[in-house]
């Protein structure tokens, strides 16, 4: 009769050391930036990637505080979504589980009424 020993149970791999966006996600973010610069509303960006969380800031100038956050939380998949857009107050201007959902909130018409 042989005796196996049991396998060691093996933990799921550790959590990455920092939240990215993803290839799809800079995509749609990158989009929404270049047409905002060719709009003339904003001039720079700044990414972070965190422990807990990526951030993409917006900056109307390069020497000021972002007007707005867009920011992955994938903490809060489940709960109320992981993607949000702060803006320069701090307040939370829309959150959800959709990237391209949340950032229709930054969206502004961009073709402006010729003036006869």
């Amino acid at each position: 009769m042989t005796v196996q020993t049991p396998t060691p149970f093996r933990a799921s791999p550790s959590p990455p050391e920092q939240v990215s966006f993803d290839r799809l996600e800079l995509g749609q973010i990158l989009g929404l930036y270049g047409r905002m610069v060719a709009a003339g509303e904003w001039r720079d960006y700044a990414l972070s990637f965190l422990r807990d969380m990526a951030v993409f800031s917006v900056f109307r100038r390069a020497a000021e505080f972002p007007i707005y956050r867009i920011e992955k939380h994938p903490r809060l998949r489940s709960r109320q979504g992981m993607y949000s857009v702060i803006g320069m107050d701090g307040q939370v201007l829309k959150r959800g589980h959709e990237l391209p959902v949340v950032l229709r909130v930054l969206e502004r018409k961009l073709i402006r009424p010729v003036d006869d």
